[in-house]
C-alpha cells in the first residue's frame, strides 16, 4: 500500500511538473498548425465553421464576426478546423440537399484543386515557418555557440534517462577531465572518445563539487548509416553539454533568419534519415517515442529555462509538420496524395476508395500510437514497477 501511495504521489508530481509544460507546448503547436489551415481557407473564400483546440465537449467558446466558432474542448490532445461544405451536399440523411449558388461560393468542396491542396498543405507548412522563426529569434536574442575550437569544457548539462551515463550515476554539473589515459579538455573531445568506444568499459575521471571521482561507464553501442551507406557502430554516453558553459554570440536579424532556415532544414533531413534507417534496419525503433516521452522531455526542458523550451517547441513543430506530410490517409499528406491522384485522373477517387483509404490510415495511425506508447511505458519502467508491486 505504501508503494502504491508513493507511486500515486509521484504521478501527481508528474502531472504538475511534466504534464502542464507538455499541454502548453501541444496547445501552441496545434494552434499554429490549425491556424495555417484556417488562414488559407479564409483567403480562398472558404467559410470556416469551427476552430477547435482539443476534441470532445466544449469548455469555452465564442463566435467571431465571420461566423466561426472558436472553442477550447475537453480533450487537449489535438485540434481541428471544420470547413463548410467538405462534401458536395449539406445536411445528413433525409435532410441532405444540394447546395445553393451562394453556399457553393464558400464551400471547400467546390474550390479548385489547387485551392484545396493549398488549404491542406498550409497546416504542415506553417509548422516549418514557426520553427524557422523560433530558431531565428533564439539566435538573434540569445545567440549561437562560438566556433568548435571555443566549445565549452566537458561539463554535463543533462543526463538522458536509461542511458550509460545514468547507469554510471553521472550528474549535471560533473566536469569530465579524463577518460582512461586521455585528457579531456572540451566537450568535442568527450564525444570523440565515447563515439569510438561502443560497448567498451571506460574509466572516467570527473570533478564534482571540487572533488575528483573515478567511475566506470560502458557507452551504449548504436548503429547509424554513414554517407556511403555503410552501417557504422558508435558509442553513446547519453549526456549533453551544460548550456551554462557555452558562450553565445548574437546574430543580426538576417543572419539569424538564415541560420533558422538552415537549422530547420538540417533537422528535417536528420529526421528523414532516422526514419530511413529504421526501415533499413540500421536503427532500432525502440527509440521512437510518443505522447508520454514528449511530455517527459517537455518537463525537463521547461526546467532549463525559456530558451530551451522554445528550442524544444521548434523541434516538435518540425516533427509535427513532417509527420503530417506523410502520405497516410487521415493525415494532411494523405489528403494531398488523393489530390495528386485527382490531378492525374482528372476527377476525384470514388467514395468507396477514399473510405477504404481512410480506414487503412486509421489502422496505421492507431498501430503507430500503440507502438510508441508501449515504447514510452518501457522507457519509463512502468512494467517493471507494476511487476515489483507483486514480487
Amino acid at each position: 500500500l505504501m508503494d502504491l501511495l508513493v507511486f500515486l504521489a509521484a504521478k501527481l508530481s508528474f502531472i504538475w511538473e511534466i504534464g502542464i509544460p507538455f499541454l502548453i507546448a501541444l496547445t501552441i503547436l496545434v494552434f499554429v498548425h490549425e491556424l495555417g489551415h484556417y488562414a488559407v481557407a479564409r483567403w480562398s473564400g472558404v467559410k470556416v465553421e469551427v476552430f477547435s483546440i482539443g476534441f470532445g465537449t466544449e469548455i469555452k467558446g465564442w463566435n467571431d464576426r465571420h461566423g466561426t466558432r472558436w472553442k477550447i474542448s475537453a480533450v487537449p490532445l489535438g485540434g481541428y478546423v471544420k470547413m463548410f461544405g467538405e462534401n458536395e451536399n449539406v445536411g445528413e440523411g433525409e435532410d441532405e440537399r444540394s447546395m445553393t449558388a451562394e453556399e457553393e461560393a464558400v464551400s471547400f468542396y467546390h474550390k479548385s484543386l489547387m485551392q484545396r491542396a493549398a488549404v491542406v498543405f498550409a497546416g504542415p507548412f506553417i509548422n516549418f515557418i514557426f520553427a524557422i522563426f523560433a530558431f531565428a529569434a533564439l539566435f538573434a536574442i540569445i545567440g549561437v555557440p562560438q566556433p568548435e575550437t571555443d566549445r565549452p569544457l566537458a561539463v554535463v548539462g543533462m543526463v538522458s534517462p536509461n542511458s550509460a551515463a545514468e547507469t554510471a550515476k553521472l550528474k549535471p554539473g560533473d566536469q569530465i577531465v579524463q577518460i582512461g589515459n586521455e585528457k579531456i579538455s572540451f566537450f568535442k573531445d568527450l564525444q570523440r572518445v565515447i563515439s569510438g568506444s561502443p560497448g567498451k568499459q571506460l574509466e572516467i575521471e570527473i570533478v564534482r563539487q571540487g572533488r575528483r571521482i573515478k567511475v566506470n561507464v560502458t557507452p551504449a553501442a548504436k548503429q547509424r548509416t554513414d554517407k556511403s551507406g555503410k552501417s557504422v557502430t558508435y558509442g553513446l554516453l547519453g549526456v549533453s553539454a551544460d548550456p551554462g558553459k557555452v558562450t553565445y554570440v548574437r546574430q543580426n536579424v538576417f543572419a539569424a533568419l538564415w541560420q533558422g532556415i538552415e537549422r530547420t532544414y538540417s533537422l528535417t533531413v536528420r529526421i528523414l534519415e532516422y526514419i530511413r534507417d529504421i526501415f533499413s534496419g540500421a536503427q532500432s525503433a525502440e527509440e521512437l517515442g510518443g505522447v508520454l516521452r514528449i511530455a517527459e522531455i517537455s518537463g525537463q526542458v521547461a526546467e532549463l529555462g525559456i530558451a530551451s523550451y522554445i528550442s524544444f517547441l521548434a523541434v516538435l513543430s518540425v516533427n509535427l509538420g513532417l509527420i503530417n506530410l506523410f502520405p497516410i490517409p487521415l493525415l494532411d499528406g494523405g489528403h494531398l496524395a488523393f489530390y495528386a491522384i485527382e490531378a492525374v485522373r482528372g476527377r476525384p477517387l470514388g467514395e468507396k476508395a477514399q473510405e477504404y483509404g481512410f480506414r487503412l490510415g486509421l489502422m496505421l495511425v492507431v498501430a503507430l500510437f500503440l507502438f510508441v506508447t508501449w515504447n514510452d511505458l518501457v522507457h519509463l519502467k512502468f512494467f517493471s514497477f507494476i511487476t515489483g508491486l507483486f514480487t
